[in-house]
């Protein structure tokens, strides 16, 4: 059967992505080595220069354009009482975003962060100029009742996401976020991240915005069911993402993967970024290069998804509200590494004999199993 457009876009970005640059990342290594300071004495700033050097493949980078792409969707699950939030506020909050009143907004707005809102699957139409039209369905059907979207959705989806970091690129920006906004999507992400992983629901399943016990217990019990119903093969993250999945979820792993594509670095915000981002990676692992945490999600099945990335979040926040909100937080995470690398003078320019580090160096003042970067 003769390949559909959206199937040749994947494939093409699969194959576009590389693994991070390792001479670039020794280079960097050597720079942080030389300046005017302990060993390690930044800890994640320094871990994360290296692995900025990697993603670009230049020693010295600047994060000046910055930008969060936030997609938009709601999720026919709703109808099974599984969230506490209205199916309307999916509307709402798609047109607040671009108002700056938002978490995610607020925050963009006030560090001067670009933010893109995307209709990838509100299930009405949205007559706001500023978001940028791409619905690829008016919401997904209810996964406990039949497939939440078919294949060809799924991959459309991925595709609008794809094409949004490509967009990106173009248009200079150096380091991107992912956001999404779709009132459900907790249920769609923990069944997701089961499906991928074989983890209990009862273990990758929160709250979301607040449930009382009996809707918590429901909605766990839908997860369950559907994903008994529709077996998904944890082997395809794409079969996974059509028969359980939600529209925001697909394009959010297509962005990371055309920002991988791209070498363009990109910010995973919390829970449902996290499981996009996890899709991405078993689409092709070397994806994960280009992903940077932000926050600890406080969802349930957030450290179950890092785990699974092999990733640790810089921020401790308490943070879930999702949207992109980590985002222009850890921003700021990334501007002070280059800032460190950029900026801090090398021994010899400080005029300072470094001989006196030679045995912190050859690692007797790390603790026993501490990571090197």
């Amino acid at each position: 059967m003769e390949q559909t457009r959206e199937e040749k876009m994947l494939l093409n970005t699969l194959a576009a992505i590389r693994p991070a640059d390792e001479a670039a990342m020794t280079a960097a290594r050597a720079r942080q080595d030389s300046l005017a300071k302990p060993p390690r004495s930044l800890g994640k700033l320094e871990e994360l220069s290296i692995r900025l050097a990697g993603m670009t493949g230049q020693v010295h980078n600047q994060v000046d354009k910055r930008r969060i792409v936030v997609f938009c969707a709601d999720n026919g699950v709703c109808a099974e009482g599984v969230s506490a939030t209205p199916q309307s506020v999916t509307f709402s909050q798609t047109i607040n975003l671009t108002r700056g009143l938002t978490g995610a907004s607020s925050l963009a707005k006030h560090f001067g962060d670009e933010l893109r809102v995307v209709d990838v699957g509100v299930m009405c139409d949205v007559p706001c100029p500023e978001v940028i039209q791409k619905k690829v369905a008016y919401g997904t059907k209810d996964l406990l009742r039949e497939p939440a979207m078919t294949r060809q959705e799924a991959l459309r989806a991925i595709g609008v996401g794809i094409e949004q970091a490509v967009i990106a690129k173009m248009d200079g920006v150096e380091l991107a976020g992912v956001g999404e906004m779709g009132i459900g999507n907790t249920t769609t992400s923990s069944a997701v991240l089961a499906a991928l992983t074989g983890m209990e629901v009862e273990d990758v399943t929160g709250r979301g915005g607040g449930l009382t016990d009996a809707a918590f217990a429901r909605k766990k019990q839908v997860i369950s069911e559907a994903l008994a119903l529709h077996k998904p093969d944890k082997t395809d993250p794409v079969d996974v993402l059509h028969k359980v999945g939600g529209l925001d979820l697909c394009a959010m792993c297509g962005f990371f993967l055309g920002a991988a594509a791209e070498r363009m670095p990109v910010v995973i915000d919390g829970f449902i970024s996290a499981v996009a981002a996890l899709c991405a990676y078993r689409l092709c692992p070397a994806a994960r290069d280009y992903m940077i945490p932000s926050h600890a999600s406080f969802e349930l099945g957030y450290p179950k998804a890092m785990d699974e990335l092999g990733l640790r979040p810089f921020l401790l926040l308490d943070m879930r509200l999702g949207e992109g909100s980590g985002c222009p937080l850890a921003f700021l995470t990334v501007e002070a590494a280059c800032a460190v690398m950029n900026e801090m003078a090398t021994f010899a320019q400080a005029a300072i004999d470094d001989g006196y580090l030679e045995e912190i160096r050859r690692g007797d003042a790390f603790s026993v199993g501490e990571k090197q970067v």
